[in-house]
């Protein structure tokens, strides 16, 4: 199953708020420590060191927030209007600015990058300094009046209408559905003006009547939070992401910092699904032992629970903690999966290194939006989610043409994240082009549907052509041949146990897990990498063409490679691939490039259509291998 242009936006939207937020998570965590040791409150509480905290959430997180996002659209110059921007709202509003810095910080770099293009080469020589200052001074003073009079006003009422919301479900008794309001506001850092400005007043109230209050737990319940960071430091794939988030527990568990969580959200924005439903959980739970807390923790830490937890409540409020925390994991989990399968990038590495490419985008605009010619190019990479399928074949074909067109041009392929910087062209499915450009901003990019029979390929190797020498292309074809002759074969990638011919049609998911089967068994994977491969096919069909489908796992899955190795299964009356028939389910585990001759060798079978039928017909386990491997 294919994304939808709405999935890929919410995806690059969560991954341009995490690309603010992320490379400034050591900010976050100072000022997470600082408040959880010296609030008076905290563990070791001192008023001088606590005075730090307020200036802190106040002006130096959201300011990081806004130079980060600045700078990722127009490098440091945007860095310093977003923040000059994002002071207008700051002073605006008594509210933490996070919102605002997310809005503005970027906004600011999007204003001044187009106002500089505006300029571009009509200042004189010797005047550039003097105008670029004044453009910038200007431009961002505007922008902080602008914020001060019109993006601070919105997000109080924005703080409004989340009380409103609130106090709807409150009011009607429908208390667990309050958190479709209180988690996402969470997340946008409203979190101590929706607990102090509308829950606390409401507890007050109730502990005067009743001796306790729900209301206290509606905001400040640790489970939610604590079920996305264990979710993260389980599933996700190895990185920075999976590395600091055992840290990340222990301050919002322990610490009651709730707002460390906060950024591992935004960087994947589905994962409010899994806060609203733990939120619910806790609050149904909560409510069936009728149970509640004497005033609000503070922190939000389970030592401070425990603190303001009247006796005879403290069963339910295990419970309730504990049920938010199991719901929020769980949901948490599967959508963590899902993108570690696919392949995506949540790691810090990938938010930080937005802010490099972006850097680079506008230098090499031109040269990526224009067609090369072969003078200009000596390296083409084709690209797809793990680098060792579709994109292979797709290589092996056009490496194939443009030597017989004798360019001195070097194809290879390449999983997205590991695209060389001096590719001069990417070619991808049409599905990952976006993620490609992220990736590689300075080349030209292709998109296509199908990697063996498109045109794509004859169109650019002619065009390549265009001016090229005669003579010159005659002895590059001369000499690639000769430096190419000898083929190196590992037999050891094919054993004749793993071509099974000749068998009954099945599902598609079942022949992909015959296929996967005969690489465990033959100690290629492990049994898990199976599960990746099914995977891979629900996102995207791995069938290539000519009746051939190549199943293997994604990226993140090639940890659960041990060498690499390649099993063929033959079925004489098709397997259904989404409406394709395959007659060859070609299993792949590849470690290295080890696998690309036999991959190579393959797109040159099936391109002629004799040799394609015989493949698909024939009963001789000896004459596959044969044609595989020699």
């Amino acid at each position: 199953m294919q994304k939808s242009s709405f999935q890929n936006k919410v995806q690059n939207f969560g991954r341009f708020l995490s690309g603010m937020v992320m490379p400034n998570i050591g900010a976050f965590i100072a000022w997470g420590l600082i408040t959880a040791f010296f609030i008076p409150t905290g563990w070791i509480p001192n008023e001088g060191l606590a005075s730090l905290v307020g200036p802190m959430i106040t002006y130096m997180l959201p300011v990081l927030i806004a130079f980060t996002g600045g700078q990722m659209v127009a490098g440091k110059r945007g860095g310093v209007i977003g923040v000059i921007a994002t002071m207008g709202v700051i002073v605006g509003t008594d509210i933490p600015m996070f919102i605002g810095a997310m809005i503005l910080g970027p906004f600011g770099g999007w204003v001044i990058k187009h106002i500089d293009q505006q300029f571009e080469g009509k200042i004189k020589p010797g005047f550039e300094m003097l105008i670029n200052n004044f453009t910038a001074g200007i431009v961002g003073g505007l922008l902080a009046i602008f914020a001060y009079q019109i993006i601070g006003p919105v997000v109080s009422n924005l703080n409004e209408v989340l009380r409103v919301g609130v106090e709807f479900f409150v009011n009607r008794g429908l208390l667990p559905l309050a958190s479709i309001f209180i988690e996402p506001a969470k997340i946008l850092f409203l979190n101590n003006a929706i607990n102090h400005g509308i829950l606390s007043p409401l507890g007050v109230q109730q502990v005067e009547e009743a001796g306790k209050s729900i209301f206290f737990m509606l905001e400040t319940n640790p489970g939610p939070g604590l079920g996305i960071l264990l979710a993260y430091w389980i599933f996700s794939a190895e990185g920075m992401v999976k590395e600091s988030a055992p840290g990340a527990i222990i301050i919002h568990f322990f610490g009651g910092i709730h707002e460390i969580y906060f950024p591992y959200v935004l960087m994947k924005p589905s994962l409010l699904l899994a806060v609203i439903g733990g939120g619910a959980s806790g609050i149904f739970t909560f409510r069936l032992f009728n149970t509640g807390l004497v005033a609000t923790p503070s922190p939000g830490s389970i030592f401070a629970y425990l603190a303001m937890t009247p006796r005879g409540n403290y069963l339910g409020v295990f419970a309730g903690i504990l049920a938010a925390t199991a719901v929020s994991f769980v949901i948490a989990s599967v959508l963590i999966k899902r993108s570690v399968a696919r392949g995506d990038t949540m790691e810090f590495e990938s938010a930080q290194s937005r802010v490099r490419e972006q850097k680079g985008r506008d230098l090499h605009m031109d040269k990526a939006n224009k067609k090369l010619s072969a003078s200009e190019v000596s390296k083409i990479v084709f690209a797809c989610d793990a680098g060792m399928g579709s994109s292979a074949m797709g290589a092996g074909r056009l490496r194939k043409k443009i030597k017989a067109a004798g360019l001195d041009i070097e194809v290879v392929n390449k999983a997205i994240d590991e695209i060389p910087q001096d590719a001069q062209i990417v070619i991808t499915h049409q599905n990952l082009t976006e993620r490609a450009k992220q990736k590689a901003p300075q080349a030209e990019h292709i998109s296509i549907q199908d990697f063996l029979q498109t045109p794509v390929y004859d169109q650019l190797v002619e065009r390549l052509q265009a001016g090229e020498d005669d003579q010159k292309k005659q002895s590059k074809a001369v000499e690639k041949k000769e430096a190419q002759s000898a083929a190196f074969v590992n037999q050891e990638i094919l054993k004749k146990e793993n071509i099974k011919l000749g068998l009954d049609s099945v599902k598609r998911t079942e022949a992909i897990k015959m296929a996967g089967q005969l690489l465990v068994d033959s100690g290629y994977v492990d049994q898990d990498y199976v599960n990746a491969m099914l995977d891979r096919e629900e996102e995207m069909s791995t069938y290539i063409g000519q009746g051939v489908a190549i199943p293997h796992g994604v990226g993140s899955a090639k940890k659960k490679i041990k060498k690499t190795g390649i099993s063929i299964l033959q079925f004489p009356e098709g397997v259904n691939f989404e409406g394709e028939t395959v007659y060859l389910v070609i299993a792949i585990a590849g470690v290295g490039n080890e696998h690309l001759k036999i991959l190579a060798n393959l797109s040159e079978l099936i391109e002629e259509n004799t040799t394609a039928e015989k493949l698909r017909t024939t009963d001789d386990i000896d004459y596959i291998y044969e044609e595989f491997t020699l």
